[in-house]
């Protein structure tokens, strides 16, 4: 559980407003999250995340003083752009970054909560369809679901063997450990740890974009 205890969120200020540095920092290290699953059905997503960190932090580095929040990002580009925002910059990076960190929320949450199938209750496909479904799907065109649905499905035939042997959540659990063999309810108790800072970050955040009026629901 390495792997998310060592970078926590920090926790938000009563105004909710989300430190750029911190937050930079600290999602960071989210994209070796996804070699954690396994598999590279979740490569897109984290190229994705890996891609708009980078484009946050090209635009925070230009004026950390006058970009030291979010949410003065994205007043800076609302008024630098005008009608062009908020389909630019850093504004853009920041929605699509938002969605890759809420599916790592639904999928880790699911799996504190105990949710699984239970006629495979060592597969996490029922977690990570449930991240997917919440987190992307909305967004995302007919084919990139049709394929991620492909995959997903291929994903379970060629494990499904194996996994009766290795247990795929064990192994998920024990790469967030760093290779650790650590016991199932003390992982799940830091990934609750984990998720109060990190949840109230991406709450904080979406509810700014919904505040600014910079949502958009167009696929990609």
């Amino acid at each position: 559980m390495a792997l998310l205890m060592e970078h926590q969120f920090k926790q938000l200020p009563a105004d909710k407003q989300v430190d750029t540095r911190s937050f930079l920092e600290a999602v960071s290290y989210l994209p070796s999250f996804f070699d954690c699953l396994g598999s590279k059905v979740f490569s897109p997503i984290k190229a994705d995340i890996s891609g708009n960190i980078t484009k946050i932090k090209a635009v925070y580095d230009t004026n950390p003083t006058r970009f030291k929040t979010l949410q003065q990002i994205l007043e800076a580009e609302k008024e630098m752009y005008g009608s062009e925002w908020p389909k630019v910059g850093a504004t853009l990076a920041l929605m699509w970054l938002k969605r890759g960190l809420k599916f790592i929320q639904v999928l880790l949450q699911s799996i504190a909560d105990g949710e699984r199938d239970d006629a495979n209750p060592n597969l996490i496909r029922v977690n990570a369809t449930k991240a997917y479904e919440i987190a992307l799907k909305k967004y995302h065109s007919w084919l990139i679901q049709k394929i991620f649905h492909f995959l997903s499905h291929f994903l379970l035939i060629s494990l499904q063997t194996a996994l009766y042997a290795a247990p795929y959540k064990s192994d998920f659990l024990k790469a967030l450990s760093k290779g650790r063999d650590v016991k199932e309810e003390e992982c799940m108790e830091k990934i609750r740890q984990f998720l109060l800072n990190y949840t109230a970050t991406i709450d904080a955040i979406y509810e700014m974009y919904t505040k600014m009026n910079a949502e958009l629901d167009y696929k990609a």
